[in-house]
Parts: structure tokens; C-alpha cells; sequence
């Protein structure tokens, strides 16, 4: 299992650099921000950063959109870092959510984030691909590589990756849902023609390791409001209790969500996920000591993910980091440390 380290480009950037090099001394293989631009400061200007000042680990967005983001612009974006360091950037994109919907916008149709997965992947990747009628292609691109991982909950979202995408990203830990959608991901891929191995499994969340499980629990609350609002849209569309073949294991704890704020989103101690109850925390994220996060990610393991991300949003960063690079990730992945 390789491990990766997700950031919000919180200023000072210096910060966010430092934390990155910190993860690749730690064993980390991947080094992944939110891209938020109103929210957060610019991560492609940081990618660029964070790359001159690493060796080796695979750096991108968790994730980006197809609304915000012209396909092309970003697909030139990450082909012109793979030029500058190497190929060393990876691509996760959705439909679209705090980027978008602190504009008052709306996340894209699964129709454009397919046409933006074709072109990125494409022109990403060395290849031409026909925008708007025309043929396109970056003649300067033949050798860059870039992995597009698509990041969803919904049965046809999980079709779309599982036929498409280089991997899927699964925005938390729980067991149950991580083999729900992972057995959706990987049948998509049966279908289309595609060796499912080749789809890899990412499952991100709040990771922090302390003996306080109640200050822990306070500090990622967070991400369960911030699913939820993913969520609440899939209530919308298939209805809840386990209704449109979508587990109520997801679903229902949204029963007493009022709303959601994006000028707090992905804070600890933010004022609207008090509705966020201690056992989807528990089951969300991981928490507790070392033993507890290794017999967790043993499990996520057995289910076939290949990489877990650690979200960093909590007042826990260098303690968490140094407990995963000294204990966790050799326990799950003796080899990594060989990469430093």
C-alpha cells in the first residue's frame, strides 16, 4: 500500500512546501492539495514548488473540475511539469465542488467530466484528441505521463471512473462503502473491456494519531459535514434509506443536516457539522493510536486499496506525519522508505 498526504493551500505556501518534503522523507509517495481558488491560494503555482523542492513523490490535485478548469489548460498545466521535473504529477478530478459552489455555480454533468477526463488523459498523456471540432494535440508533450484518477459516490459516477479513469478517489475510510464502491468501480471496468487491475484504488481521509479521542474527534468532524454535502446530492437524486441502490450506510446520516457554509469548508471546529454524529467520525476517518490506524488500513488493504491519502486538517500535522513515516508506513509498506 503506498500512502499519500492531502493539503489546503493555506498561506504562508512555504508552509505547504515544507510539509510535502517532510511526507517524501516520511515515505510518502504521493503529495495531493485541494484546489479551491477562492478558498485557498493557486496549487498549480505551488505544484511547481513542491516538485523543485522533492525527489521522487507524485504531486496533484484532490481534486479539480471540469467547470473552473478548462480540460486543455489543465492537461497543458501538468504536461509542462512533467517537462520541467519529470513525470511526476497525477491528476484527481470531480464534478466539482468548493471551487464551484463558493460562486454560487454548480457542479459540471458526469457528461463533461467524461469529455474532460478524454481530453485530459489525452493530451496528457502524449496524444492528440479532437476540442470543439478541432484536432489538438502538444507538440511538445510526446513524452509526459499523467494518471487521471476520478473521485465520485454515486452508482453512474463510479460507472463513468471504472470505465474511464486511471483510478478511483474515495473521499473517506469506512470500510463498508469503501467495498461497495470499489466492487462498482472495478465491475465498470469488467464491462468496458478493461483489466480492473489497472484501476487503482485511493482512499482519502483525516488521519491523526493521539491518545485524546474526543479532541481527535472534534479536530475531523469536519470531513463528515463536507461528505455530507456530497451526500445530500445523492439523496436528492436517489432518494435515502438506502433507496436508487445507493447503502444507507452513506446516506442517512444526513438526516439532520440544515446546511453548509463553503467560507468554512475543510476547517476543524467549523459551526455546521455539529449534526456530524462521534460514529461516522469513528468510521470516516482514522483515529486513535498507532495500533488502531494499522489494523484500519490493514483492512482497507484486504479490500484492494492501493494508496491511502492522509487529509492534514487538523492541529495534529507533525505529530501525525512523524508517527505514519516512523511506525505506520513501515508496518504497511516496508519497502517505502527504499525510495528516499
Amino acid at each position: 500500500m503506498d500512502f499519500g498526504v492531502v493539503m489546503q493551500n493555506d498561506p504562508p505556501a512555504s508552509r505547504v512546501v515544507e510539509l510535502a518534503v517532510a511526507a517524501e522523507n516520511r515515505g510518502f509517495s504521493h503529495v495531493w492539495t485541494f484546489d479551491s481558488h477562492v478558498l485557498w491560494q493557486e496549487p498549480n503555482v505551488v505544484y511547481s514548488q513542491i516538485l523543485a523542492a522533492t525527489r521522487t513523490v507524485m504531486v496533484g490535485p484532490m481534486v479539480t473540475n471540469p467547470v473552473t478548469r478548462d480540460p486543455s489548460v489543465t492537461a497543458s498545466t501538468f504536461a509542462t511539469l512533467n517537462s520541467m521535473y519529470g513525470n511526476r504529477t497525477v491528476c484527481g478530478i470531480g464534478r466539482g465542488d468548493s471551487a464551484v459552489r463558493v460562486v454560487s455555480g454548480k457542479p459540471s454533468t458526469l457528461a463533461t467530466l467524461r469529455e474532460a477526463i478524454t481530453v485530459i488523459s489525452a493530451l496528457g498523456n502524449g496524444r492528440g484528441v479532437e476540442i470543439n471540432g478541432t484536432a489538438v494535440r502538444f507538440p511538445w508533450g510526446s513524452r509526459s505521463r499523467l494518471p487521471v484518477y476520478g473521485a465520485g459516490y454515486g452508482p453512474k459516477a463510479l460507472e463513468l471512473i471504472g470505465t474511464h479513469c486511471d483510478g478511483f478517489i474515495l473521499q473517506l475510510a469506512d470500510p463498508a462503502i469503501v467495498e461497495w464502491t470499489t466492487k462498482r468501480v472495478k465491475q465498470a471496468a469488467v464491462d468496458a473491456g478493461r483489466d480492473p487491475d489497472d484501476v487503482s484504488i485511493i482512499v482519502a481521509a483525516p488521519a491523526y494519531v493521539g491518545d485524546d479521542i474526543d479532541h481527535q474527534r472534534a479536530q475531523c468532524r469536519w470531513f463528515g459535514g463536507m461528505v455530507g454535502n456530497h451526500v445530500a446530492d445523492l439523496v436528492e437524486k436517489y432518494g435515502g434509506d438506502g433507496a436508487g441502490d445507493v447503502p444507507a450506510a452513506l446516506t442517512d446520516y444526513i438526516a439532520n443536516r440544515t446546511g453548509y457554509d463553503y467560507n468554512e469548508h475543510g476547517r476543524a471546529g467549523n459551526s455546521h457539522t455539529e449534526f456530524v454524529p462521534d460514529e461516522i467520525v469513528d468510521r470516516f476517518c482514522l483515529l486513535g493510536g498507532v495500533d488502531e490506524h494499522i489494523a484500519k488500513l490493514e483492512d482497507l488493504r484486504a479490500l484492494g486499496v492501493d494508496q491511502f491519502a492522509v487529509y492534514l486538517q487538523h492541529d495534529g500535522k507533525d505529530q501525525t506525519l512523524a508517527a505514519y513515516g516512523d511506525h505506520i508506513i513501515p508496518a504497511l509498506n516496508p519497502v517505502a522508505l527504499a525510495r528516499i
